[in-house]
């Protein structure tokens, strides 16, 4: 559960900038590259949240620490997407076979699968 303060976006670009010791156009080049989305003021200031400093943190990391430029992030950021998806998608399933299994319409299967796209989901129960 993530608390308010966590995602309130409160930081301008110049103190987000400091905090993480890089030049704003860093951030700006980010926002372009469509790493990261910073909240808009009316006036269309950028605000960033603490989620958003971190998220960057972990793009500084990837680039400097790692090496990689920033198509290889932007893949690395759209694949833990949809990692975080179907590990959602495996919980929600696992739900739904417990709740068959409670009420005894499964026989002896404890196995569910579900078509999606080109993919095929099977969850095993032990």
């Amino acid at each position: 559960m993530e608390t308010n303060s966590y995602t309130e976006p409160v930081y301008l670009i110049s103190v987000v900038a400091q905090i993480l010791e890089i030049h704003p156009q860093t951030l700006r080049q980010y926002e372009r590259e469509g790493l990261i989305t910073p909240s808009r003021t009316n006036g269309k200031i950028r605000l960033y949240s603490q989620k958003d400093i971190d998220h960057i943190k972990y793009v500084l990391r990837l680039t400097r620490e790692l090496g990689i430029n920033l198509a290889g992030v932007d893949l690395i950021l759209q694949l833990n997407k949809k990692i975080k998806n179907l590990e959602e998608d495996v919980q929600k399933y696992k739900t739904q076979l417990k709740q068959i299994d409670k009420f005894g319409v499964v026989p002896s299967s404890k196995a569910l699968v579900i078509k999606k796209s080109s993919y095929d989901i099977v969850i095993f129960e032990e």
